[in-house]
Formats: C-alpha cells, structure tokens, sequence
C-alpha cells in the first residue's frame, strides 16, 4: 500500500518545472529590456544643502491651493524616495495635485564623520534650519510639519519644542508609546545592548540594520517574495514595480551610533517620550506643547509600528483639534498601496486646507517663484572628516549656498 507522502502525481510535477522554466526563460528577457531602476521622479529643485542633509523643493505644475506649505521629514534608516516610488504610487504627487506646496528632507547617507552626531543635531539643528529655511522662503510664519515613521517621532518632538513654528503637524505610522510588545522591533529594541552595538560600528551599517528589518518577517520577506516573482516575470511593468521595491528595501542608509544609541535607549528601552524626561540637547520634551492641530495616522495591519504604539499621542498632546486615521493596510501600503493613492492624499490635503488660513505673509495663486538657496545662519569653520572629536562634530554642521558644498 502506498504511503500518503509518496501519493504524487509525476507529470504534474514535470508540467510545473516546465512551466517554471518557462517563465524564467521569458523573465530573462523581460529583463534584458529594463534599464536602470527609476525612483523618486517628481520634478524637485535642490534648494539648500547641510552637511550630508539635502532639502528639496517639488515644482508644481498646478495652482498651489494650500496657503501654507508642507515640510517631509522621513526617517533617518530608510530613504525618503519611498514617497515617490513611481508615477501611479506616489503620494507626493498626489499631494501635487491637489495643490500642497511640498518640501522634502533627504537625510544622506551618513559617513565617520558623522558618528558622534546624537537627536540634537538632527532635530535642534538640522531639521530646525531647514524649518527656519522653509518659512523664509514662502514668508509663512508658520509651515506644516509632515512626519514619516521615525521622521514623525522627530517630528512630533520638534513640535513640542518649537509650536510657535508649526501650523499643523501630520504624522504617519509614527512610533510614540514604546512600551508596546506587539511588534517583533520593539521587543528586540528593548533588549538590544546599545552602548556595545555603537561601540563595535560607530556607524551602524544599513545592511546591518536592513537584515534585522527582514528578519522580522523571515519567509514573507526572504522567501515568498521572490517565489512570488515567477508570476511577474512576463509582465514588465509589474516586474519594474518589484525592481523599484527591491532597490528601496536595499536602499539602507548607516546610522549615526550616538543618534541611535540614544533614540534606543531613551525610547525603545526607557519610553521617555512618553513618561517624561526625554533630553534634546539642552531642551525637555513635553508632548502637551503640541498645542497645533494633529492628523495622526496609523495602519491597522502595521508590522513594525504597530498601532499601540501610534495611537496614544492624540492622548498626549495639548492640542483639542486632533484627528486619529485609521489605514486598513500595512506599513508599506500606507504610501504604495493603491488604496493609498486614492485615500490618503486626498484626506491629508482636505484637513491641512481647512486648517491653512492666515499663516501666508504673503498672497500668491500659484506658487511664488524659488529664490537662490541661501544660508539660515553664517557657517562654522570647517573641520576635517578624518578625526573628529564628539564636540567637534556636533559642531560641524555647514550651511551652503546655491547647492554647492563648502566641504568641496
């Protein structure tokens, strides 16, 4: 008698490897037709520079119909151009359309140079320059703040302790509460040795980092994807949108090791930014100064920030006009997804048109004409990338002129 697990049909198995090898035969040239991967092609404007940090501006083709413009902060281990991955997957784009006058941050890819850079340099002096940068330029009084993930954390702190910059601040899948234990990342963070993670890198590296992000889904991630794949072999543009995916998932920027040493210790493992005491430089952060309205957005099937831990600021904040979003989707979908494309955009340009009255010094139509980029403040002497000491680089932040690097 025949056992159940030698009860298979043989020609099926042959009729599936033929097929198999078919369409690798067929993706092979699929491939040959693909040139290079592009990603994040909105038309944009380099319009002041930083150091490694990048601030572009996006040209509207449209009437700009929202008076106050918009300033992206994504976070600092993936890149920004996730926002703008291709032309039918874009919430920048959307965004464009429905006339959002829109800024970007491109963090960079940081070098050795950078490692003693901590929260207070990227938050008080970064972030805040290209804030200050923004207001100058479109003579608003206040601008809206959009965070991504960790640039939302970054964003909500940089709220609290500047709203008298901030007209409306959004946030995105943003970590807040990180005493949750509904994600696999929060539960590593938490028992993650920091101090001998940094002491070992001084600059963590991406790839470093980007294995530990796949590992949190090891077969969806690693295994199934590209099992999945066979399908879209034949299909061009579905195989350029997998391509696109990849070179982002890829795409993984090192990590400063004093900035993430405390971003893990201080949230991940101690949770002050929600039980008080959390340190920016000389500054304490009290979620209560978001006294602006707040567009807080979560995912419900969100992997890596689960919405237990995006939901508790809308209890937090000081503010009484405070939106909570719910996104039926993961932490990717939020901004590929084609649901996406269609809910999101429109619900975050509604609510910021509603809330943009009187903060524009100035009255324009269309969109006001981009000045040569300048300098926010004088520059500091220049310091060499070879050995910096820790004050020595959180002083080394370098303002530029027209997009040209004073470091050469």
């Amino acid at each position: 008698m025949k056992t159940p697990f030698m009860n298979f049909d043989t020609r099926a198995i042959i009729r599936e490897f033929g097929e198999v090898n078919r369409k690798l035969i067929r993706g092979t040239e699929t491939l040959t037709e693909v040139d290079e991967i592009d990603v994040g092609t909105a038309p944009k404007e380099l319009v002041y520079e930083e150091d490694k940090l990048r601030l572009y501006h996006y040209k509207q083709d449209g009437k700009v119909t929202c008076r106050v413009p918009v300033l992206i902060i994504y976070a600092l281990v993936n890149r920004q151009y996730m926002l703008d991955l291709q032309p039918d997957r874009s919430i920048v784009r959307n965004l464009l359309q429905h006339g959002i006058d829109l800024y970007i941050v491109d963090w960079g890819y940081p070098t050795k140079a950078d490692m003693y850079l901590t929260l207070d340099d990227y938050i008080n002096g970064y972030l805040n320059s290209c804030v200050d940068f923004v207001k100058e330029t479109t003579k608003s009084r206040k601008i809206n703040l959009m965070g991504i993930c960790q640039g939302g954390t970054f964003s909500a702190i940089y709220a609290s302790l500047y709203p008298e910059k901030i007209k409306n601040l959004v946030t995105l899948v943003t970590p807040i509460d990180f005493s949750t234990n509904d994600a696999l990342l929060f539960s590593w963070s938490k028992n993650m040795n920091a101090d001998a993670l940094v002491d070992a890198y001084r600059i963590i590296p991406g790839d470093f980092l980007n294995a530990g992000f796949l590992m949190l889904m090891p077969f969806t991630l690693n295994i199934r994807k590209y099992l999945d794949m066979l399908d879209t072999l034949e299909d061009k543009e579905k195989l350029l949108n997998f391509l696109r995916m990849e070179k982002w998932i890829f795409d993984s920027p090192g990590q400063a090791g004093e900035c993430l040493r405390q971003f893990i210790k201080d949230c991940y493992q101690e949770n002050k930014l929600v039980k008080g005491g959390l340190k920016v430089g000389d500054k304490t952060v009290n979620l209560k100064n978001i006294t602006m309205p707040l567009l807080n957005i979560y995912a419900s099937g969100d992997h890596l920030v689960p919405p237990s831990s995006t939901k508790p600021l809308n209890d937090l904040v000081g503010t009484n006009d405070k939106v909570l979003y719910e996104f039926k989707g993961g932490h990717i979908g939020v901004f590929v997804g084609s649901k996406s494309q269609k809910e999101l955009a429109p619900t975050i340009a509604q609510w910021l048109q509603e809330r943009a009255d009187g903060e524009k010094a100035k009255d324009s139509p269309s969109r006001p004409e981009e000045p040569q980029a300048k300098a926010i403040k004088s520059a500091k002497p220049e310091q060499s990338e070879k050995s910096l000491t820790r004050e020595q680089s959180g002083a080394k932040r370098e303002k530029t002129n027209g997009g040209k690097d004073k470091r050469g």
